[in-house]
């Protein structure tokens, strides 16, 4: 069992923090595709987050959908976020490989908008943990 679940939560927040600032930076500078395959690293890596937080020793898999799921077990407003945040999967493998589209290549695929909006639904799933996590602090829970 980890010492202190919320400061290991903590800690794999404050690098979906520092992962979005970076695909931010991206989306503002033309590597659109690594900009969405980093936004959802960012969603999953605050997902665990909140999992960790809560207690959970190991989190696996790569699923925005999943660990939003599994985070829903533990705080029901997770249930109504998984739809939109989901759309982040579509990103985990299509954005790195030629294989994952018919005839590009991932960059001269995905486009600016893509990117812009991959990081605002990154951002909206690290200040919904943020959120989370802070009121799991003030309440002295885990």
């Amino acid at each position: 069992m980890r010492k202190n679940p919320l400061k290991e939560g903590k800690r794999w927040l404050e690098q979906a923090v520092e992962d979005l600032k970076w695909a931010e930076d991206l989306a503002g500078r033309g590597g659109y595709h690594i900009s969405c395959f980093l936004a959802q690293q960012v969603g999953e890596k605050a997902l665990k987050a909140f999992l960790y937080a809560m207690g959970e020793e190991i989190v696996l898999g790569h699923s925005v959908e999943r660990l939003c799921s599994a985070a829903a077990g533990f705080d029901g407003e997770f249930a109504e976020k998984v739809k939109v945040w989901s759309i982040l999967d579509g990103f985990y493998v299509s954005t790195r490989y030629p294989n994952g589209l018919p005839d590009g290549i991932p960059a001269n695929v995905y486009t600016s908008r893509a990117a812009v909006e991959a990081c605002a639904i990154a951002g909206e799933v690290v200040n919904f943990v943020r959120h989370k996590i802070t009121s799991l602090e003030s309440s002295g829970g885990n």
